[in-house]
């Protein structure tokens, strides 16, 4: 069986990279450089386009590494906004991002999202060496 590439706005000159699924199937997110930053994008597989997400991607950071929830409301991802590796949980409902590591003295990588949204787990160099954090997601139902 041979990989398919999609059409409709999924792929572009710039690479694509670090694709996560919904547990649904509906949505794939992915990061990328297509408009000359690192950005977000959140892809509709049912209907072949580009979903909005208006508020996440800001021109003075690079967004990176997304994880859906299972109905894609909830996207937890890394930000350099704050001139480090942090993990933030954006909510397609409300179209605002959560800081979940303010209190954090080290960067953060790879982070995951529970099903339902609620916990996010990501890598932390906080304690010295990378080691496994956890929280809550407060705009979670």
């Amino acid at each position: 069986m041979s990989p398919q590439i999609p059409t409709g706005g999924l792929n572009s000159q710039a690479p694509e990279e670090y694709p996560s699924y919904s547990a649904d199937g509906r949505y794939l997110a992915f990061a990328s450089e297509r408009n000359g930053h690192r950005d977000i994008f959140l892809y509709d597989l049912q209907n072949r386009t580009l979903v909005s997400l208006p508020n996440l991607n800001r021109r003075d950071s690079s967004q990176d590494q997304p994880a859906l929830s299972q109905d894609g409301r909830f996207l937890a991802y890394i930000s350099t906004e704050r001139g480090r590796s942090d993990v933030f949980v954006y909510d397609r409902q409300t179209g605002r991002s959560q800081l979940l590591t303010a209190n954090s003295r080290g960067s953060a990588r790879h982070p995951t999202i529970t099903g339902d949204g609620r916990q996010i787990a990501f890598q932390t160099s906080e304690l010295g060496q990378w080691n496994i954090a956890v929280v809550e997601n407060n705009a979670a139902p």
